[in-house]
């Protein structure tokens, strides 16, 4: 169905289990639609009553006698069908439905769930929740929800999974101070999602920041596409809860073991530009900072202090999340060296003493903030007896209104003696926290933002290289038709052949005499392996023996391994013995995908060898459109990278050719979606090329 497109400005709203007993949801409803000023029409529905607050109450959504946009549900939900096909049938466009009892409830919830979607879309009606709190928009305005108050008027939009979760941050609200423009609480996302509600948002003028937190992310495709273009029009952050690895699937894979279920969020939220959170306090830190002041146009901080110690604490945090510290030019320490007393830090951070009263924080932050290499700045403000915190927030605010182009960010770190300046700061837009860290990572989180959206949106032109297909399907057809699902490694070498990576010759034999023939046609030296899927570790139980220089040693070295693997795993019976080409030793690296349940495939690169899971040096991206400078990005994040480059007078290997096996092992996992994992691993790296020695492919 399509996306609403003003969810949140109904012209009208009929309550359906309308009620006029106090403490019951259809009561909370009404009266909360009418107390937040919304101008539409208000219809409740209730067979039992003539009035409710004052407003005509009516037996069905049928009997009144003007349209109606938009139902909220307070019925039980056996009562729900028969409700959503009457409002279907009078041509309602949209439904909130908080009513509990569906698939949160197991499997007959689920059932009612679907058939009541069902409706819905027989209808063309879109539906928010079931069991969610309600929707409420401070600027059109409305509440539709059975939540106590309505929150102030503001520019941040929220958007909770969970109902409990939202009516706590309401509450808590309301004494910080912070506002609202659109709430939205999602339930069970039956049918609109954080997808839709942050789309809505992201057109909305009156938000200027779009917090989410949810537990799951519904379409990974679609999420991907409608929030890379959200995004660019204005921050979203979220915060996604259950990041254990328990909620990961068993992977026989080292890329699959090293990936996890909560990775591929991180690698989906870094795609589209969104700032991720580990905790609500977080969260609205830093939509504060978004709501109140511009974002910064570099990582260059200044921090003005009244102590040392604060002053260090920020410095750490600062070099900590990535941003630098500003440094001044001749013309300003020269005025900060006249300006401040002789025992002044004048070099940033700018430390005025603790005797400093306002005209010396302004004096200070005035220089600074004038600076060309200060991108934002904090102030850091601790409680003497001389401190004027109340004229140093009036000096902050003035300088602010002068420099508009700069984030000031404050920290009034005391209590009460600090609160009429705290206020004073809030109430002009400066964002003002009680310790030094979360305004460092409130800069550094604006800062993260203007990067991400100045990343142009590259186009990749088509890949001249044509993979060879129908190599690929036959080698799947053909391991399908054997009963497996794991490829043996020179079924594996074959496939990624067909993509264009250099595999080492990898040959299936089933005797020593074949063995030997093959060793003879492909060149001494040669390895020989066990081939059988149900050896994970084949070093680990005698299955490969390396250096063999002549048929003589091929036919004994083959021997050798089948008795190896008789004694060590009686009940496994190989598929034969794999002879492979030795080739010289170079930077041994891994390049492997899983498939993520929402985002899909996922593609890592790094360190590879024995020791990839010692170090655990990888770094993914997702497959889907994955970009050259995608590829670039994530050799450089691993310490693979400075291998690659040259390392203590070793020559640098072929970035390029390390840039395609990564490339080409992204086509393959794209074009064929019954691939779950893939391992590469090692890659040898060269001076000029790669070679893949060890291949393992899983179909689901």
């Amino acid at each position: 169905m399509s996306r609403p497109s003003s969810f949140t400005r109904p012209k009208s709203v009929a309550v359906i289990g309308a009620s006029n007993k106090p403490g019951k949801i259809g009561c909370a409803l009404v009266s909360n639609l009418i107390e937040s000023g919304y101008q539409g029409r208000i219809f409740p529905v209730n067979s039992r009553e003539k009035e409710i607050l004052g407003l005509p109450c009516f037996p069905s959504v049928a009997d009144i006698p003007e349209e109606v946009e938009t139902a909220v549900f307070a019925v039980p939900a056996p009562k729900v069908l028969d409700a959503a096909a009457g409002c279907g049938r009078k041509g309602v466009k949209n439904l909130v439905v908080l009513t509990a009892g569906f698939k949160e409830m197991g499997r007959e919830g689920m059932e009612l769930e679907k058939k009541f979607l069902g409706v819905c879309k027989e209808y063309g009606m879109r539906m928010l929740g079931p069991n969610c709190v309600g929707f409420l928009d401070t600027h059109t305005p409305i509440n539709a929800t059975f939540l106590k108050g309505f929150p102030a008027r503001g520019e941040i939009a929220f958007i909770s999974q969970s109902g409990a979760m939202l009516a706590a941050i309401l509450d808590w609200s309301k004494s910080a101070g912070i506002g609202y423009s659109k709430i939205y609480s999602l339930g069970n996302k039956a049918d609109l999602n954080e997808v839709d509600c942050i789309a809505e948002a992201a057109d909305d003028p009156n938000t200027k920041v779009i917090l989410c937190y949810i537990e799951d992310v519904a379409c990974g495709p679609e999420f991907l596409r409608v929030v890379s273009q959200a995004t660019r029009k204005k921050p979203v952050i979220i915060l996604k809860s259950g990041t254990s690895q328990a909620g990961a699937q068993a992977a026989s894979s080292h890329t699959g073991a090293l990936a996890g279920s909560d990775l591929a969020y991180n690698t989906a939220f870094k795609r589209c530009g969104v700032i991720r959170v580990d905790s609500m306090s977080e969260l609205f830190d830093l939509a504060i900072a978004f709501v109140n002041q511009p974002v910064p146009k570099g990582r260059k901080v200044a921090i003005v202090t009244n102590s040392g110690g604060p002053g260090i604490i920020a410095t750490d945090k600062v070099e900590a999340h990535g941003l630098t510290m500003a440094r001044f030019t001749k013309d300003t320490i020269e005025e900060l060296r006249l300006g401040l007393p002789p025992e002044a830090g004048i070099y940033n951070p700018v430390d005025v003493l603790g005797d400093a009263r306002a005209d010396r924080f302004k004096f200070a932050l005035e220089k600074v903030l004038r600076d060309e290499n200060v991108d934002g700045a904090a102030v850091l403000l601790c409680p003497v007896a001389v401190t004027q915190p109340v004229e140093t927030a009036q000096a902050l605010i003035e300088l602010n209104k002068a420099f508009p182009e700069k984030p000031l960010i404050a920290a009034y770190m005391g209590g009460q003696a600090l609160a009429e300046g705290v206020r004073l700061l809030t109430e002009n837009r400066i964002p003002c926290f009680t310790m030094p860290e979360p305004a460092i990572a409130a800069l550094a989180g604006m800062v993260k933002y203007r990067e991400m959206t100045e990343k142009p949106e590259i186009e990749e032109k088509a890949a001249d290289f044509r993979p060879d297909q129908k190599t690929v399907k036959a080698v799947f057809y053909d391991v399908k038709k054997d009963n497996r699902l794991a490829l043996l490694g020179s079924e594996a070498a074959e496939v990624i052949a067909a993509y264009g990576v250099a595999a080492v010759a990898t040959e299936l034999s089933q005797s020593p005499e074949e063995a030997a023939a093959i060793a003879d046609r492909i060149g001494y030296p040669v390895v020989l392996k066990v081939a059988s899927p149900k050896i994970l570790h084949k070093t680990d139980v005698g299955g490969v023996i390396t250096g063999i220089r002549s048929a003589g040693e091929v036919k004994s070295a083959y021997v050798t391994i089948m008795e190896n693997v008789h004694r060590y795993l009686p009940r496994v019976i190989p598929h034969g013995i794999e002879v492979q080409k030795m080739v010289p030793k170079g930077v041994e690296l891994i390049v492997g995908m899983t498939r993520d349940v929402q985002f899909g495939p996922l593609i890592g690169f790094g360190l590879g060898g024995i020791y990839v899971n010692l170090l655990k040096d990888v770094s993914f991206r997702l497959a889907h459109g994955l970009t050259g400078a995608e590829i670039a990005e994530m050799i450089a994040e691993t310490k693979a990278y400075t291998l690659i480059k040259g390392y203590r007078g070793e020559n640098p290997v072929d970035l390029g050719a390390v840039s395609e096996v990564i490339r080409r092992t992204a086509m393959l996992a794209v074009d064929f979606p019954e691939i779950m994992e893939i391992d590469i691993n090692p890659v040898f790296a060269y001076e000029h090329g790669v070679a893949a020695l060890d291949v393992k492919i899983t179909l689901s």
